[in-house]
């Protein structure tokens, strides 16, 4: 089971990279429980996890730097099969990937998505998801091989080809 100390950094699946600020102990229902408080890096919200509760709502530590290079290499494979289904079973599968909170499913639900979008415009839940899986993937990326998100950002660009200024463009 995975324990972290005040200032580790933490994946909560769906959520993303949030810091752990405080480990509480509070009386519910009579029962002392400990908690994790987290912060998520993204928008800031609180999220309390129940210390033994750890394992089965998927919280885990940053992935290593060996393992942020698995994820680019699945990122950079290109000769898989696009599901043909309808665009909201495809949603409801990458959905349940990224609630697994892996970061190699993460990366698998960004790839597709990705190369979906080549040969077909995106559903607005798609291109949603598609920057729910960019933020969440970059945001550990970054932690995990200590550089900033802009240069796994141009990266990520980069290995699907999409042009920086026109991106620039688009953003601004």
């Amino acid at each position: 089971m995975a324990s972290f100390k005040v200032g580790d950094n933490a994946v909560y699946p769906g959520h993303g990279v949030g810091v752990v600020t405080a480990i509480e102990t509070k009386e519910i229902f009579g029962k002392k429980q400990t908690f994790y408080s987290i912060k998520s890096l993204d928008n800031g919200m609180k999220i309390m996890v129940p210390k033994e509760n750890v394992e089965s709502v998927g919280l885990r530590a940053i992935i290593s730097k060996k393992e942020a290079n698995e994820v680019f290499k699945i990122l950079r494979k290109k000769n898989i099969k696009i599901d043909n289904q309808t665009w909201n079973r495809r949603y409801r599968e990458y959905m349940e990937k990224i609630k697994t909170g892996s970061i190699y499913e993460i990366a698998e639900v960004l790839r597709d998505l990705f190369l979906l979008k080549v040969d077909k415009e995106l559903s607005f839940g798609e291109r949603k998801m598609l920057d729910t899986a960019r933020s969440l993937l970059i945001k550990e990326l970054a932690l995990a091989k200590r550089i900033n998100e802009k240069k796994v950002e141009d990266e990520v660009k980069d290995i699907f080809g999409l042009d920086q200024p026109q991106a620039a463009a688009e953003e601004a």
